[in-house]
């Protein structure tokens, strides 16, 4: 099917909630993938830090393939061996006590924010169920995650949102002691704001948030969806922060393109919801629990640090171009800051010349999958570089 067929079809059936760039991909390996004429690109998006093993990843296809031939889904009313061997694994990997698997990063933190709710009213009854989240995060598009969003151009269209949920700024210790009064329940936050535009919180900050929730036996959330499963150069991007969240979520990277979200909680957490308290009909999908093990067991030190190391190199490529102001982030998780030109043309006129990048807030934004390799690296670079010259 041509790119145009592909495009009028897509047009005609689905409901109008993306804007689509000019690109309809067949296939890939690696962090190169190919269009319908046979043409390519460099993915510098990995489906928004999805495709963390990039595409068509042999142990993973193998492991998929086996799994989807063996039983593809089984009810939670069962137990079933791929997802209890991710769970184990999953929980042995991070640290935490428990997990529960869902379908997707903002199914995680709806788990997150029931068992914060829950532990809250199990130890201190109503009235004790208010959710801080700082200003200019992101944390879904479901109703109580998209006002858990900090950014008021979310908030529109949907109302009556769900109550419980207030704001406070970023890096800023008084006003969130001040914020968290007898009626909070839990902080929830990104160590690096993704969607805000790739802003890393600051160490100091993390720390004392974490000391100040423990003392008022607020639950500290640590939305990972987008910064963990080594896409910071650490498993989780906590480590870096030396911090041990009380529930902690996890999806994207973690399934490789498979729909999988996962939310983990420490020992005491992890009775809190009881039977019939929560649930999915998907969640721990035997196929995308087998396909989410193959990329655990594919990030070991080793890797964790190659990941550390292409991201400095990514950086210091980017640094090069004249015409960046600046860049941030951790490991392979980058934004680049420019000084004239806007990200979304540059985003648009590099898929024309073969680079996938994404945008966040005024920046360039670079997920490229874990496996990327340094020549896809210096490819992706010269393409941006012949853009920004235009």
């Amino acid at each position: 099917m041509d790119f145009e067929t592909i495009k009028k079809d897509a047009q005609s059936s689905f409901m109008p909630t993306y804007q689509r760039f000019e690109i309809a991909p067949v296939k890939g390996k690696g962090a190169t993938l190919q269009d319908a004429g046979g043409r390519e690109f460099i993915d510098f998006t990995s489906g928004i830090g999805v495709n963390s093993l990039g595409y068509s990843h042999d142990e993973w296809v193998k492991a998929v393939s086996n799994q989807a031939a063996a039983l593809q889904h089984i009810s939670n009313l069962y137990y079933n061996s791929a997802q209890t061997q991710l769970a184990k694994t999953l929980c042995g990997r991070s640290g935490y006590d428990a997990v529960f698997l869902a379908n997707s990063g903002a199914e995680a933190n709806e788990c997150a924010l029931k068992l914060a709710r829950k532990y809250s009213f199990d130890n201190y009854g109503p009235g004790r169920g208010t959710v801080l989240s700082l200003q200019n995060s992101f944390h879904g598009r479901t109703l109580a995650t998209i006002i858990a969003t900090g950014q008021e151009e979310y908030h529109q269209y949907f109302l009556p949102f769900p109550e419980g949920f207030r704001y406070t700024p970023a890096n800023d210790i008084a006003l969130l002691d001040e914020a968290t009064t007898s009626d909070v329940c839990a902080l929830i936050i990104e160590f690096i704001q993704g969607e805000g535009g790739v802003l890393p919180l600051e160490p100091g900050f993390v720390q004392a948030a974490k000391a100040l929730c423990d003392e008022k036996d607020v639950l500290l959330i640590a939305d990972e969806v987008q910064t963990g499963i080594g896409r910071t150069g650490k498993f989780f991007a906590r480590e870096h922060f030396g911090i041990k969240p009380d529930v902690l979520t996890s999806a994207k990277g973690l399934g490789n393109g498979l729909p999988i979200g996962a939310c983990l909680c420490t020992a005491q957490l992890s009775g809190v919801l009881s039977p019939g308290t929560h649930g999915s009909t998907f969640g721990g999908n035997p196929v995308a629990c087998a396909g989410a093990k193959v990329v655990l067991d594919y990030l070991t030190d080793d890797v964790l640090r190659d990941i550390t190391e292409k991201g400095e190199y990514l950086k210091a490529e980017l640094e090069k171009l004249s015409e960046v102001e600046f860049v941030r982030g951790k490991g392979l998780m980058l934004a680049a800051g420019l000084k004239n030109k806007k990200a979304k043309e540059v985003a648009a006129t590099c898929v024309e010349k073969g680079l996938l990048v994404l945008t966040a807030k005024e920046c360039l934004r670079f997920l490229p999958p874990l496996v990327v390799t340094y020549d896809e690296i210096d490819k992706g670079i010269k393409i941006l570089a012949d853009v920004l010259e235009q």
